[in-house]
């Protein structure tokens, strides 16, 4: 029996559990269905219908997220154990306190919309969560990206984490010492998570991430941003990389079965997905290249910031005008053949996807354990234009872990965790640019995405390591010299630009920012450092 057959009873729990936490709603929609949510997104103006039936939302001035926003509030849990810095900005208890007391009080002659539901797709390790919005859409969002529960699972069901979002409602900078009105703040002692003045829905699944991130090392679990699949043999592949790296793209195999598209944890007992839905780019979609994706886009399915043809509302995906980072919400069952519940044995391949502006990194590289624990700590790739507020074009960046922006530990504790299954398991590491090839960003083009899914079917069938290797000296990396389905030259980068000269450099000048970057980390064995770049 699902939720909506008998909502009343959930809702009256719901309202006596938010007033223990001194939170008093007015009217409040309570786990709708999607068709309900899509009525209510339409009569409220949030959103239109688009000619694939699928929603169509605008996200207004912020089309990406706001890292340097999000904040982890200093207290006895986090105050040791955070890994405090650059990415992970601290604030006080009581200045939380002071925005928590306002936007409670904001929200009490408000409609609200709540959803219950987990992340975590392994009942051993999943987290109960609510999540409160003041817009349908973004509760939309949330009951097509969380795990959907049944009416059963809602009976007695208490959220660990509540997070409160309302986008309508700001915090006053020079009150409570954030850098601007829009706030993305966890509080693990309190268990709560309070997002403002942005619409960007991409916040919300985003602070869940983080949380597990931070909660799953303690209990043995690796938590990573990876995409992942199983082939017939039930082979289970996962794909690391920042946004637009291809995590998505690759892991929407037709000939393997999609596990999940994000984000996952690693335990004893297999891979887990942490979400019940995909959150994928669409810009420049193409349904030759890409159809599980292009099909998934219909009704129940949120597109962000997809513009919309006059008169037919088709959607226009190669238009970027309001931002490259469009982008579709849709549940996991919307992907034909998608593992659900969505959980799958240890994995035997992982693959490192790095899109590099440079176009110096090799197309395809295997890594030794100490090489995938030095690139996973590095995170090399380039910022995608429209995925972060202020990005127009690939710019090169190291996010540790492949995702720093929500990774609350030091680097090394993950990096030691991944080691450690690569051990257990006998794991095989690839490192893939998905970058660019021929030069640099802006002379040379984009890696063909047909060879990279031939380089990627190369390495999940081992017939990329049964072929000769080179050795790249300056980047220290062993390169394939064939791969079926991919012209030989184009595995060697160096072969791919007219200049040698200006290759060498460029090389040097990213080794040496992999050098330069490794730096920070400080206490790191000898064996890691070494398996770098070399300059």
């Amino acid at each position: 029996m699902l939720l909506e057959d008998n909502p009343k009873i959930i809702t009256t729990k719901s309202m006596i559990q938010l007033a223990e936490m001194d939170i008093k709603l007015g009217r409040v929609h309570h786990n709708l269905s999607v068709p309900l949510l899509v009525e209510l997104i339409i009569n409220r103006k949030e959103g239109i219908l688009s000619s694939t039936g699928a929603l169509s939302v605008k996200t207004g001035r912020f089309t990406g997220r706001s890292p340097d926003d999000k904040y982890i509030v200093d207290d006895e849990v986090t105050h040791d154990t955070v890994d405090w810095g650059k990415i992970n900005h601290p604030i006080s208890e009581e200045n939380f306190d002071k925005i928590f007391n306002r936007m409670k009080s904001h929200i009490e002659d408000k409609e609200l919309f709540i959803f219950d539901g987990f992340v975590g797709a392994d009942p051993e390790n999943r987290l109960p969560i609510r999540v409160i919005n003041n817009r349908a859409w973004h509760n939309l969002f949330a009951r097509q990206l969380f795990i959907r529960p049944t009416l059963e699972e809602l009976e007695n069901f208490k959220p660990e984490f509540t997070l409160l979002s309302c986008d309508d409602f700001a915090a006053i900078p020079e009150e409570v010492g954030t850098r601007t009105e829009t706030f993305i703040i966890i509080n693990f002692k309190k268990k709560l998570v309070l997002i403002g003045s942005t619409s960007y829905a991409g916040e919300i699944k985003k602070a869940m991430f983080s949380i597990m991130n931070f909660i799953l090392p303690r209990k043995g679990v690796f938590p990573m941003h990876c995409s992942a699949n199983v082939g017939k043999a039930g082979d289970t592949a996962l794909f690391f990389g920042l946004s637009g790296t291809g995590k998505t793209t690759l892991s929407a195999d037709p000939d393997r079965q999609l596990v999940g598209d994000d984000e996952h944890g690693w335990s004893d007992a297999g891979i887990f997905n942490f979400e019940g839905g995909c959150y994928a780019k669409c810009i420049n979609l193409k349904k030759e290249k890409e159809p599980q994706i292009w099909n998934a886009i219909r009704f129940g399915s949120v597109m962000e910031n997809v513009v919309m043809r006059d008169g037919t509302r088709e959607p226009d995906f190669d238009d970027g005008s309001l931002t490259e980072n469009t982008r579709v919400a849709y549940p996991l069952d919307y992907i034909d053949g998608a593992v659900i519940p969505s959980v799958a044995g240890h994995p035997k391949v992982i693959i490192f996807l790095t899109a590099d502006a440079f176009g110096v990194m090799p197309p395809i590289a295997k890594l030794t354990k100490e090489g995938a624990m030095y690139h996973f700590m590095s995170g090399y790739t380039s910022k995608l234009a429209g995925t972060e507020r202020g990005i127009t074009e690939p710019k090169e960046t190291f996010s540790q872990c492949f995702g720093a922006p929500f990774m609350p530990l030091h680097a090394s504790k993950y990096a030691a965790m991944l080691g450690k299954k690569m051990t257990e398991h006998g794991t095989r590491v690839y490192l893939i640019n998905t970058g660019w090839t021929g030069g640099p960003y802006g002379v040379g083009k984009r890696m063909n995405l047909a060879y990279t899914r031939a380089m990627v079917t190369a390495a999940l069938n081992g017939e990329i390591d049964r072929v000769p290797v080179k050795h790249h000296a300056i980047f220290n990396l062993d390169m394939p010299t064939s791969c079926p389905g991919v012209p030989d030259e184009v595995l060697d980068p160096r072969n791919t630009w007219s200049d040698k000269d200006s290759y060498d450099a460029a090389a040097k000048r990213l080794a040496a920012l992999f050098v330069k970057n490794f730096e920070k980390f400080g206490n790191v064995s000898k064996e890691i450092i070494e398996a770098g770049p070399k300059i």
